[in-house]
């Protein structure tokens, strides 16, 4: 369930409940109208409003702009026609509008649905109403604007924290799934198989022809397993291999700094394809994140030169929790 569900079924119940609190103030209060029929007339469509579009107040997906657009329109509409219903004395004296504080209920919808900002467009609406429907910017007036303002905005913003809060528990709930999921095919992809990979990898290039093709294709396969069974997909190469000499070092993209030890293999991951096989243990190689760097680096300076100086030959490497790369 999300976090501002609760807020929209608070938000159901507000609606009813200050209807009926804007009705029962007009009741008691009725005599004192010099156009009750205009309140009367408005209120009648306010009860309808209100109960044929809670629906429309369950779910942010079914709180639909249209309909936030509309609802502040009853609202706003219903302000305006108070000086036009109530007697000119109670409105001077600061007596309550036709809707009441169920206009608070259309600005905290905004605020639900589109967060600080919606809210503080819908709550300048509904001020700039109250002001013209006072004529004067009385010191109640003012007041009861600014509270309203001040929660529709306070809300808005913890709604939209309360977001972000839940897309990043989304996101680290997925990446703990993507890890259970590898460390699951770690336990069912037995190192035979990647040793058959490998031996194919071998005779293939023995044998030549068609064969070092397949030869070829199984070892870029056994790389990739190793690597998903290591960390995970071989980030994305900067400098792409060469279709013709087969580029032996790929330059991937730094890892943002981290305080803790740093797995080896994810370091040297990246150098491993067709051309250079990479042995490695089945636990992490911790090491300190500078030291795992350099020692890096200088991996890839020897496949470098392996390039530059061996040719097409292959090179090979290993790393152990010993921490000696060779």
């Amino acid at each position: 369930m999300s976090v501002e569900q609760p807020l929209w079924r608070a938000l159901t119940a507000y609606r009813v409940l200050t209807m009926l609190y804007a009705i029962g103030l007009f009741a008691t209060a009725y005599e004192e109208f010099v156009r009750p029929w205009v309140a009367v007339a408005y209120y009648v469509v306010l009860a309808a409003w209100t109960l044929a579009t809670l629906p429309r107040v369950a779910s942010a997906a079914r709180c639909t702009k249209g309909f936030l657009a509309a609802d502040l329109t009853v609202a706003l509409t219903g302000i305006l026609l108070t000086p036009v219903a109530d007697a000119h004395e109670r409105v001077q004296a600061g007596g309550p509008t036709l809707p009441s504080i169920w206009t608070a209920g259309a600005v905290l919808a905004f605020a639900v649905k589109g967060g600080w900002r919606w809210a503080a467009l819908a709550s300048s609406l509904v001020a700039a109403a109250n002001l013209i429907e006072r004529g004067s910017p009385a010191r109640d007036t003012v007041h009861n604007v600014i509270l309203v303002c001040i929660a529709s905005i306070a809300i808005g913003y913890v709604v939209e924290v309360a977001r972000a809060s839940e897309r990043t528990l989304a996101r680290a709930l997925e990446i703990e799934a993507a890890t259970r999921e590898r460390e699951r095919l770690a336990r069912d992809i037995h190192d035979s198989v990647l040793q058959v990979l490998a031996m194919v990898q071998r005779r293939g290039a023995v044998i030549g022809g068609e064969a070092a093709e397949l030869g070829r294709m199984a070892g870029e396969q056994e790389v990739a397993l190793r690597t998903l069974v290591s960390g995970g997909l071989v980030p994305v190469s900067r400098v792409s291999e060469d279709a013709t000499e087969g580029a032996v070092v790929r330059a991937v993209e730094e890892q943002p700094e981290e305080s803790g030890p740093v797995d080896l293999r994810a370091l040297l991951a990246p150098y491993a394809g067709a051309k250079v096989s990479l042995a490695e243990p089945g636990a992490p190689v911790p090491l300190v994140p500078v030291a795992a760097r350099e020692v890096a680096a200088a991996v890839g300076a020897a496949l470098d030169n392996v390039r530059k100086h061996a040719g097409s030959r292959r090179a090979r490497g290993s790393s152990s929790r010993t921490s000696r790369t060779r």
